[in-house]
């Protein structure tokens, strides 16, 4: 399975659904909470391209989107693609 990184704060209801998700689909993931470190919370500006709600999500270093993206891919059936080998 490939690495998974999620940026979130503990109260946000996204993020909360997103790692459900993830969950669901016994993907192991690294969780990075922002909510009072602002310099993860620069870092996942950066990667995310100055995108700054919760969660911000990656997949092997790629950029992937937020809650409404991984939730799209998967009733796309393409989130299953990406978190293959």
């Amino acid at each position: 399975m490939k690495t998974v990184e999620i940026y979130t704060t503990p109260s946000c209801p996204y993020c909360i659904a997103a790692k459900r998700l993830l969950d669901g689909k016994g993907v192991a993931y690294t969780e990075i909470d922002v909510s009072r470190d602002m310099a993860k919370r620069q870092e996942m500006r950066t990667r995310a391209q100055g995108r700054y709600t919760v969660p911000q999500i990656f997949i092997d270093g790629a950029y992937v989107g937020d809650c409404d993206h991984i939730h799209l891919l998967d009733h796309r059936k393409q989130l299953d693609d990406l978190l293959a080998d």
